[in-house]
């Protein structure tokens, strides 16, 4: 099964919500790798691996037709920042 941008955006909305989110596929359209930026507050006093884990455990199923992802997580004020630049 190919993932789609609009899969991952919408179960890492669910799973996420109110943040800022964005994700890219990088694998040129075949679903295999994904750049994926999340702002949550959620991430507030939580170690990146913490982070990435959290992430991975919201897309769960969705990990076993991906190849790899580059995941950013940020807190909401890290991703206002970095944003900017």
């Amino acid at each position: 099964m190919t993932v789609t941008v609009e899969q991952l955006e919408n179960t890492l909305k669910s799973g996420f919500p109110d943040s800022n989110i964005i994700v890219e596929d990088v694998s040129g359209g075949c679903g295999a790798k994904f750049s994926i930026v999340i702002g949550s507050d959620k991430f507030e006093g939580v170690s990146l691996l913490e982070r990435h884990r959290m992430a991975n455990d919201v897309i769960g199923e969705l990990m076993k037709d991906i190849h790899a992802i580059n995941f950013k997580t940020w807190t909401k004020k890290q991703y206002e920042e970095k944003m900017k630049q």
